[in-house]
């Protein structure tokens, strides 16, 4: 019989009624942790850590008009220490750009997000919208886009409409290269897949338990974190993550001639 590659946990909401979580206790156990400047290769059709852009190529696309709405006061906040492109930032153009009906993603400079900051900025390479919440000892998951401060992690909603129960599912888990749609495909190299990735000193579920927080809401996170804590008692029973253990493959035995 095969071993199983994730195991699963579920929880009712403890706040809102038929709301159901499915929790993926692989990922939330493991010892994740982002590596960006440290070994990040980004998301681009060939590794390129030199460039340090991590996952903010593409730009980051607005959950909505309240999220929008928070970036850009924050925008209006940066100086020009914090944020390399301020001036086309302020520009007409603003920060957004149309991707869609009713879709909106941080405009595009020089080939990445208008708020990353590039090799040889005094700054340093990265988030301008980090760098402020560095300085201001803000969280960055009150300043940045939705998907930029929950990435790695991912709540992914299901309600099924054929059903009469109105139940609405949430599997919070990661975010694997299929978030990104079929582009993800072509990535060179993704976080979640890099056994180097997960060299953390906490599990996941404690090192990004602020953006939990947020995500699940006080109430359930402490109920997650209760069981998750008995199950750090037995190691012997955790399921490893894919990318921590990595399925090592043999020389193909050929048939004879």
């Amino acid at each position: 019989m095969s071993a199983p590659v994730r195991e699963w946990v579920t929880f009712a909401d403890p706040k809102r009624k038929k709301h159901i979580w499915h929790v993926d206790v692989t990922f939330m156990l493991s010892n994740y942790q982002c590596i960006f400047g440290q070994g990040c290769q980004g998301v681009l059709t060939e590794k390129s850590p030199e460039m340090s852009q991590g996952c903010c190529s593409y730009g980051a696309h607005s959950s909505g008009p309240k999220d929008r709405k928070l970036v850009d006061k924050v925008a209006a906040k940066l100086t020009a220490e914090d944020w390399q492109f301020i001036k086309k930032g302020r520009g007409k153009k603003g920060v957004w750009a149309k991707a869609g009906k009713n879709n909106y993603r941080t405009r595009l400079v020089e080939d990445a997000c208008i708020f990353l900051n590039r090799p040889g900025f005094d700054a340093g390479p990265g988030c301008a919208l980090h760098v402020y919440s560095m300085r201001t000892g803000v969280h960055h998951s009150d300043v940045k886009p939705e998907v930029c401060w929950q990435v790695p992690l991912r709540n992914i909603e299901e309600f099924d409409e054929d059903a009469d129960d109105g139940i609405v599912h949430h599997r919070l888990t990661e975010f694997a290269r299929h978030g990104w749609g079929a582009g993800g495909e072509e990535f060179a190299w993704w976080c979640t897949e890099a056994p180097e990735a997960f060299t953390g000193s906490e599990p996941v579920y404690r090192s990004l338990e602020p953006e939990l927080r947020k995500m699940a809401g006080d109430a359930l996170f402490e109920s997650i974190a209760e069981y998750l804590d008995s199950r750090r008692t037995e190691p012997a029973r955790r399921v490893p993550h894919p990318a921590e253990t990595p399925v090592q493959l043999s020389a193909t035995r050929r048939a004879p001639a």
